[in-house]
């Protein structure tokens, strides 16, 4: 095991893309004899050991550089059990040093063409220029700083040389919150939330195969009661038809969509290329995710270990894409893409100050609101938003918390043992297994004491319905909620049916 880095394995290292000359490559081996051995170095090229309390990120079976994902947890990786959660361990050290605001700056996506290569050359390059040129110039220079009992002056020192390695020109993260470069509501959902209305949102399941029929029934179905659908991407990493081409059918039939887009599946090009087509074809509403493991989904399991960009990046991305009219290559967009960017949010997945922190960097990143993973503790919720609060960042976000149904004892403890982010109290699971045939009845009532617990909690914005299949449920949950929108009609179909 490495000596700074707590994981369970030194795994192998990268290799070039492209022909060293002998020096990188002896200063290459030489990094790596002394990395290696005490960060588990996988010679990404692009190293953020700084920031990240010594320990590095690439230990993540996802390859996230920015966080955790929505499933970490204190005891251990659930891609890979018999590993901590790397994120966790690193947010563990930062806030025992003090070093915990370090994790605010939004770090970059690796550059592959780094990758393979030694990290030191980059910091030699800028101890030079800091020296005019000279390299001894600027080690004195780089030493003088250090050494001054400025402390302003010790920090702009050691930023002077590791800022500019860490955020190259293409990226430029910071720490810093951006505010949307536009006034007016780009969606009818940012309009309701603007206005300060609690709103409803609630996912349909896309078909797992070309039948729409049941798709847009389901559509036609909800909408009246709903600001928005979601329509999720590939969960549990297991394939069905597309959020997008999902949403497209929502706008066919006149409901507003929220797309998810999965960093599971995209490439930073491959981002970039979907958003401005589906911005163009009227989806103003996009939720980036960082997606479920292939570890959850069906076999042949796919490649774990690397994801090309994480939720976070896909905000930086997308929030300069719309604002500065900017791709990530620097190439400027005539006719930028209008969007309301959202986020997941999880609340139980680790300690409340992690997740604030983990929170707080998508905010500034770009996100508009968020919805959460699954809530059946309103008390438990109550800590998670103090914990933003601390923060001051509940002003600069819209939450919707989410909310399930749950169907039968089985449901239950699928979700309270297998899903990511997910707890279930003892004091629910008795409720539905007690209930035996009744059980789905009972969870509805639980959905509907759990929705009127969060309505008046601080900076809860309203309420994100995830049916799992059963969307059936949703028109009755919403209207027992007291949560029907303003101007509500009773839709054609329900209204003979009640006649």
């Amino acid at each position: 095991m490495p000596g700074f880095t707590p994981a369970r394995r030194w795994q192998p290292p990268f290799y070039p893309f492209k022909r060293e000359t002998f020096g990188r490559w002896l200063l290459a081996r030489i990094e790596y004899a002394i990395k290696g051995p005490l960060f588990g170095c996988r010679m990404c090229g692009n190293c953020l050991l700084q920031e990240t309390a010594l320990i590095c990120p690439m230990e993540c079976p996802k390859g996230l550089r920015n966080g955790p994902c929505g499933g970490s947890t204190e005891e251990r990786c659930y891609v890979d059990p018999t590993r901590p959660c790397i994120w966790y361990k690193i947010y563990e050290r930062a806030f025992k040093y003090g070093r915990q605001e370090l994790l605010m700056e939004v770090l970059p996506p690796l550059d592959w063409d780094k990758t393979g290569t030694e990290a030191w050359g980059d910091g030699i390059t800028q101890i030079r220029k800091i020296g005019d040129g000279k390299f001894f110039v600027g080690v004195g220079r780089f030493a003088a700083g250090l050494l001054s009992r400025n402390p302003l002056k010790r920090a702009t020192t050691w930023d002077s040389l590791f800022v500019p390695i860490r955020q190259p020109e293409w990226w430029q993260g910071d720490s810093e919150y951006h505010p949307p470069a536009y006034q007016e509501p780009v969606s009818e959902l940012e309009q309701r939330l603007k206005a300060g209305e609690f709103v409803v949102t609630s996912e349909v399941a896309p078909p797992m195969s070309t039948a729409t029929g049941k798709l847009v029934r389901n559509i036609e179905m909800i909408k009246p009661y709903v600001a928005a659908v979601n329509f999720t991407d590939n969960p549990s990493a297991t394939p069905r038809m597309s959020s997008l081409a999902c949403s497209v059918m929502a706008i066919q039939n006149g409901a507003e969509p929220v797309i998810q887009i999965a960093a599971r599946d995209r490439t930073r090009i491959g981002l970039q290329s979907e958003v401005i087509g589906a911005t163009a074809l009227g989806i103003r509403n996009i939720l980036c995710i960082s997606g479920d493991s292939m570890h959850i989904g069906p076999s042949p399991m796919g490649r774990l270990d690397i994801v090309d960009i994480d939720s976070i990046q896909m905000l930086w991305i997308l929030r300069r894409m719309r604002d500065e009219g900017l791709y990530l290559d620097g190439r400027a967009i005539k006719n930028r893409p209008q969007m309301f960017l959202g986020a997941a949010a999880s609340p139980f997945a680790s300690r409340p100050e992690f997740q604030a922190i983990r929170e707080h960097k998508k905010i500034n990143a770009g996100a508009q609101f968020f919805q959460t993973n699954l809530v059946y503790d309103p008390d438990g919720l109550e800590v998670w938003l103090n914990a933003l609060a601390r923060r001051n960042i509940l002003d600069k976000v819209h939450i919707l918390i989410g909310v399930t149904p749950l169907k039968n004892l089985r449901m239950a403890q699928h979700m309270h043992n297998h899903v990511p982010g997910v707890s279930i109290p003892d004091p629910i699971m008795k409720r539905i297994e007690n209930a035996g045939d009744g059980a789905a009845e009972e969870g509805v009532r639980i959905a509907l004491e759990i929705i009127e617990a969060i309505k008046g909690k601080q900076g809860v914005n309203g309420i994100h319905l995830m049916a799992v299949g059963w969307e059936e449920i949703v028109p009755r949950i919403v209207t027992e909620a007291g949560l029907l929108p303003p101007g509500f009609k009773v839709p054609e179909e329900a209204s003979v049916a009640k006649g």
